[in-house]
């Protein structure tokens, strides 16, 4: 009867061991590395949104510290208006508010039909005839609206008839006009009681403000921050 070898029995199962042992090793090698490397990823993403979470804080704080400087600042706009439009007497000494004064002096608006009723006002309490008020009707393409606003020019001729001493009053109202107005030209011709006089000359007008209201989208890093722009007009001048 042969023998039967348990030594080789005894290696083979040693051997089954070790290579069982060898892969269970390798199976939690596998899993640590699996799970360090989402745990690295999990962690670079968590400081991108801590990041981005900072950022949108530090803009959000600089947004709320402007609008507080900005409603301290309107309250004493406000204060300081009252105060100048309930002036028991106008900047030009009538007993007007003075914003009304204001508007009349530079209007926001390029409105020649208005002008030429207050020239013609201003030539009858002179006592000169009215011959003709030319000028250009430009409303629909003059600019009413700007970011920086400034005095913009209407141009006008007029023309009329009447003494010297008339004349001569209109050129001094039009000096006194609360309006301004610069004289660039005056032809006349005729005699002391009786002379035609033609004026060339231009006022202004002011466009609104335009106020440009910023609001930003913040993205992660890596984006770029989309800005929007929302226009508001005011009726304040600049």
């Amino acid at each position: 009867m042969a023998k039967i070898n348990t030594n080789n029995f005894k290696l083979s199962s040693k051997r089954i061991q070790i290579e069982k042992s060898n892969t269970k090793v390798l199976i939690y090698l596998s899993v640590a590395v699996v799970a360090l490397v989402f745990s690295l990823v999990a962690t670079q993403a968590l400081w991108k949104q801590f990041q981005y979470q900072g950022k949108v804080l530090s803009k959000r704080n600089e947004a709320n510290k402007q609008l507080e400087k900005n409603l301290k600042t309107v309250a004493q706009l406000q204060a300081s208006y009252v105060v100048f439009d309930t002036a028991s007497e106008s900047i030009i000494g009538t007993n007007e508010p003075n914003s009304k004064v204001v508007l009349n002096a530079l209007p926001s608006k390029y409105d020649f039909p208005a002008l030429a009723t207050s020239l013609e006002n201003l030539m009858n309490t002179s006592g000169v005839g009215i011959s003709s008020i030319t000028g250009t009707d430009d409303q629909l393409n003059a600019e009413q609206t700007s970011t920086n606003p400034a005095p913009k020019e209407i141009p006008f001729t007029i023309a009329g008839k009447g003494s010297y001493d008339s004349i001569q009053k209109l050129i001094n109202n039009i000096e006194k006009s609360t309006r301004p107005i610069k004289i660039n030209k005056i032809t006349y011709k005729g005699t002391d009681g009786a002379m035609d006089v033609n004026i060339e000359a231009v006022t202004y007008y002011q466009p609104l403000k335009k106020l440009d209201l910023e609001k930003k989208v913040i993205k992660p890093e890596g984006s770029k921050t989309k800005t929007n722009t929302k226009t508001t007009t005011s009726e304040a001048k600049k």
